[in-house]
């Protein structure tokens, strides 16, 4: 019988748990990072502010904070050069900011082959920032292989979709 309740407090306790776990992460405020931080917003040439980095880009111009790879690659190619250092200038202008540098693969590869292909991928994003000036303790990088795709279909588009780094402002 004492088994009996304790059994019973234990599994009522451990429901009472996991209910509390269950709370979904979306009822909690949005931090609005495009209004601190490059964006798929608009910036201008004006100086930086928390709401407009700074830019040498047109008022119609977006920054993205997406950065894509080529397949099997953790090289940066011209355009995407272009957008590291959209990030370098408006972190040079914001000293107090910081920036997570996500590393994704595509789904073709083992498991531990895409997460050190990611690991690479954000490395070398996080190498120009630094090469550009920005300091290293406010860089941090993480790689998520193929563990986040953005596309879900399995053909080339969506694999090159998912050939990514992500900027993380925090």
């Amino acid at each position: 019988m004492k088994s009996t309740a304790i059994a019973a407090s234990i599994i009522g306790l451990s429901i009472a748990v996991l209910a509390g776990c269950a709370t979904n992460a979306t009822n909690e405020p949005a931090a609005d990072a495009s209004a601190s931080a490059p964006s798929e917003s608009a910036s201008s040439t004006s100086s930086a502010t928390p709401d407009r980095p700074v830019s040498t880009a047109t008022e119609t111009q977006e920054t993205d904070r997406v950065v894509r790879f080529a397949f099997n690659s953790s090289a940066l190619d011209e355009e995407n050069t272009r957008i590291v250092e959209e990030h370098a200038r408006y972190l040079l202008a914001n000293p107090n900011a910081k920036i997570r540098i996500e590393g994704h693969a595509d789904e073709r590869g083992t498991r531990e082959y895409n997460l050190a292909l990611g690991e690479r991928r954000a490395k070398a994003v996080a190498k120009v920032l630094r090469v550009l000036g920005v300091s290293p303790d406010r860089i941090e990088t993480r790689s998520y292989g193929e563990e986040k795709p953005l596309a879900m279909a399995h053909n080339e588009s969506a694999w090159a979709q998912n050939r990514r780094g992500e900027f993380v402002y925090r």
